[in-house]
């Protein structure tokens, strides 16, 4: 159901857009949808979708008193107004494009494969939707036992190929992150819960790297990298608190505010030798422990 929706949301946004500040009447509209989806479009369908499309994408559709006709204010804005509503918009914009032209772009187009997610998301937003708590069998990576958790869907997040929930557990007493992938079974119950005000997950994860909501208080980091790593660097930060230092021509200084943690050092350790870590110094030996650890793996 939710997926439905949100093609549907995703194509009224994309045609206002497409139409800019000239708008479309309810007619004009309704003709293109019937054209689009096969069916007739009431004004009743067409006031809810503003509403929800307001509501989950923060992008209202306006309009003019004078002509009767709708529109989005600084359309061509919309797209990079919001980082959240745009990686959706564009999300849900390339998926219909590819089924749609599935048989012509053949052998054409290539897209990495999401293997968790589909099964779930859909259902996680329906609860999420309406604030209904959620069942889950969960299994770790770690083992074999599956547990079973009562949780409180506060957030979707998508990392590293991978979905997650961030929700309130019950059994836990605290908001933690659940894989996608490793949910074994779920159902929506009828117990409503109220949102914490002011939640906002970008917020939460601000000095986290990943996924992982560390105990460790977070700390600056400082990084060297080469001319070439930090043009990288500079068009896909590490992390969103990466602030450029100096620069001399052949490397660069970046520093970031986060919290050490595993994810973050294995990433460090990834880009390796391509930057070096320099503070603090515990990261620094840590980063190489783990390098005359690998380099001895290597040696056998």
């Amino acid at each position: 159901m939710v997926t439905e929706l949100l093609q549907k949301y995703i194509w009224l946004i994309q045609t206002f857009i497409r139409a800019g500040m000239k708008g479309l009447s309810l007619e004009e509209l309704s003709r293109r949808w019937e054209n689009r989806f096969g069916q007739a479009y009431a004004r009743r369908s067409f006031n809810n979708h503003r509403e929800a499309i307001e509501d989950i994408f923060s992008i209202r559709i306006e309009c003019d008193r004078r002509t009767n006709r709708y529109f989005i204010r600084y359309s061509d804005d919309v797209k990079d107004e919001n980082a959240a509503s745009a990686w959706l918009i564009n999300t849900f914009t390339v998926n219909s494009i590819l089924t749609l032209g599935k048989e012509r772009l053949t052998g054409r187009v290539s897209v990495e494969d999401i293997p968790s997610g589909h099964r779930y998301l859909a259902e996680t937003m329906d609860a999420m939707l309406e604030n209904r708590e959620i069942v889950i069998s969960y299994r770790k990576y770690t083992g074999t036992e599956t547990s079973t958790y009562t949780l409180h869907p506060y957030a979707v997040k998508e990392n590293s190929r991978r979905w997650y929930i961030v929700a309130y557990c019950m059994e836990r007493q605290q908001v933690r992150v659940y894989g996608m992938d490793r949910i074994m079974e779920m159902k929506t119950t009828d117990t409503v819960f109220r949102m914490p005000d002011g939640f906002d997950v970008d917020a939460l994860f601000s000095t986290s790297f990943g996924v992982y909501l560390s105990d460790k208080a977070p700390e600056e980091i400082i990084f060297r990298t080469s001319a070439t790593e930090a043009r990288y660097m500079e068009d896909l930060p590490l992390h969103q608190s990466q602030k450029l230092i100096s620069e001399d021509g052949d490397s660069a200084l970046f520093s970031i505010f986060a919290s050490p943690n595993e994810s973050l050092v294995m990433e460090l350790l990834r880009l390796s030798p391509r930057i070096e870590v320099l503070s603090p110094d515990s990261l620094r030996k840590e980063i190489a422990s783990r390098a005359e650890q690998t380099v001895k793996l290597y040696g056998k």
